[in-house]
């Protein structure tokens, strides 16, 4: 991976925003992230084209064996050139593809289970899965309408390293950049009024980074994004 042209810096945003980036080069990217505003903008821009594609994706299932069949196909550059070969990267990006799929079939498929009628005299109510940027495993379920936000974990959450916290963070398409939402603990379900919020419509991003332990001191992430996901109307 490398930063050297705005080629290079808008591919490296959105793999990190698909989570595909390798562990050495996320933390990276991370590093190069904490202090260049103009790359955070990258992020926030992919941000606002692949994660709406969640909710219009339906997983497929690739036939068996196929990408063996296709790397078996391919030249193999020698292990020290193929980070930097561009067939391979081609190839790398391809894949990824995949699992944007098998995110928005989990994000689905949560919807179908938790979706209830909403109460008449309360307004529109959203409803966000927050899911790991990597692994998409969902994490953290954000509940919005006129009456509030409430943030709830599912799963297993790991609590923040000493020094760290988590912090809750969300964005309207189109916007500048995310508002925070103050910081949360780990495995605790965390109510906000609604006045929190900058706006509240569909497709609205809210996600959770890990930050100092008195946050973000920029008004900005600065630390890796832990979860994160799009509201869509119930």
């Amino acid at each position: 991976m490398t930063l050297d042209s705005a080629e290079d810096r808008s591919a490296a945003a959105g793999e990190y925003v698909l989570g595909t980036l390798a562990a050495d080069e996320r933390r990276a990217f991370e590093a190069a992230l904490a202090g260049d505003a103009a790359l955070r903008a990258e992020v926030y821009a992919w941000q606002d084209r692949l994660l709406p594609l969640r909710g219009h994706a339906a997983a497929v299932e690739p036939p068996e064996g196929l990408w063996a069949r296709i790397e078996a196909r391919l030249p193999k550059p020698p292990q020290a050139e193929a980070a930097n070969d561009p067939l391979w990267q081609r190839l790398r990006r391809w894949q990824l593809g995949g699992a944007l799929a098998t995110a928005a079939a989990l994000l689905l498929a949560t919807l179908l289970v938790l979706r209830a009628p909403a109460p008449p005299a309360e307004g529109p109510r959203f409803l966000a899965v927050l899911q790991h940027p990597e692994t998409q495993a969902a994490g953290w379920i954000v509940e919005a309408s006129a009456r509030g936000v409430r943030l709830v974990p599912v799963g297993s959450t790991t609590a923040p390293p000493p020094g760290k916290a988590l912090q809750f963070w969300t964005k309207a398409e189109g916007a500048a950049g995310p508002t925070s939402l103050g910081l949360v603990p780990a495995g605790r379900v965390t109510e906000l009024p609604f006045e929190r919020l900058p706006t509240l419509e569909a497709q609205q991003l809210f996600e959770l980074t890990l930050e100092p332990e008195a946050g973000s001191p920029i008004g900005r992430p600065t630390g890796p994004i832990l979860y994160l996901g799009r509201t869509v109307p119930l």
